[in-house]
């Protein structure tokens, strides 16, 4: 090794952010292991390794004792013996000589290149984890690779991941090269590196969709307050304003509606209902039903269940398609919601009076 080797080091160190000062203590200890491979000494030995001209030397290590405490001389030295040496020395003290073989330098290059390309992996590796470990939570931009076995792959700059079926927007497409925001879920720190969960369903990128979009929730002057997704299909979100000047649901639509209009956009038309929170359970069970109008909210703390009354004509749209909206009004709240119709609770109203008058 030389002088070259050092400036491949220092290379290292600015294009790929490997630490030189690790490395080389790596090197170090590496080149220690094959010392006592190769040599089979029962030294206690120390590895030099010269952080400007590439050098490497072996030195063994003696320590100084008393003549009554020797016992191995390989490892100790006699007070007497060292101060014939240096006259300075005193007991406790560390004596060095080297003893590098001829050949050392040839198996120095090998393990050296060894330890380099290996903690370059490592590195690497633990650098994408470290990058992409920050981005948990929050939005990143993928391009669409491949499409195999129902997995859509996606290249994140550094690292390729796939969007796995359960994760995929339903009948949405995805094309060759198409740039996609994706959510990350998780980022773990594999044995073959990074790897990074992502969703299109996860209310997490509704949430952070809004966070972006819309200054006054980055600002924390507006709340998310809860969010349910049925991807694809519908969203509620539950907004929250600390400044009583602030409207939270006009800040999310924003101006002409441009705001939320951008995230539907970016959903692929995805519905979104956006919703006044409000700390009345009745209050806000009501709101949660939106676009249906409300006639009546019976909560139940205990059970945290509801019973709510809407018009006739507004039942149909209080349940939603397939119950949608009620199931993700329910989502929204963390409440049970039992809906019925005018004429369905009058008639119950009525059993009851029956009932007790009997």
């Amino acid at each position: 090794m030389n002088h070259e080797f050092i400036e491949a080091l220092d290379e290292l160190e600015k294009d790929r952010g490997i630490d030189k000062d690790v490395l080389i203590d790596t090197i170090e200890q590496a080149l220690l292991t094959a010392y006592k491979k190769n040599f089979g000494s029962a030294q206690n030995v120390r590895i030099d390794f010269n952080r400007e001209r590439g050098d490497v030397k072996v030195y063994s290590q003696r320590r100084v004792v008393d003549e009554s405490d020797l016992y191995d001389n390989f490892l100790e030295i006699e007070l007497d013996e060292a101060r014939q040496i240096n006259p300075k020395y005193e007991l406790g003290d560390i004596i060095e000589n080297e003893v590098t073989p001829k050949d050392f330098g040839r198996i120095a290059a090998q393990t050296a290149k060894q330890v380099v390309v290996q903690r370059i992996r490592e590195a690497e590796r633990n650098i994408v984890y470290s990058e992409y470990k920050e981005l948990e939570y929050d939005i990143i931009t993928g391009t669409v690779l491949r499409k195999d076995k129902g997995n859509v792959f996606v290249n994140l700059g550094r690292i390729e991941t796939s969007i796995g079926p359960n994760e995929q927007i339903p009948r949405e497409e995805y094309k060759f090269n198409e740039k996609v925001k994706l959510y990350v879920v998780e980022v773990k720190n594999g044995s073959k590196g990074a790897q990074i969960l992502v969703s299109r369903t996860h209310p997490g990128l509704v949430k952070r969709l809004f966070e972006l979009e819309v200054p006054e929730i980055y600002e924390g002057v507006v709340e998310i307050k809860s969010i349910s997704r049925e991807a694809g299909s519908r969203s509620k979100i539950a907004v929250y304003s600390n400044d009583e000047n602030v409207d939270p649901m006009g800040a999310c639509v924003g101006p002409k509606g441009t705001r939320v209009q951008n995230i539907v956009n970016e959903l692929k038309g995805e519905k979104i209902d956006i919703i006044k929170w409000s700390k009345n359970p009745e209050e806000f069970i009501a709101a949660s039903l939106s676009p249906a109008k409300v006639l009546e909210v019976v909560a139940c703390e205990e059970t945290k269940s509801a019973k709510v009354v809407v018009d006739d004509n507004q039942l149909s749209l209080a349940i939603g398609k397939e119950g949608q909206n009620v199931r993700l009004a329910a989502k929204l709240t963390n409440w049970k919601i039992d809906i019925k119709s005018k004429s369905q609770a009058d008639a119950l109203k009525e059993e009851t009076v029956e009932e007790t008058i009997e």
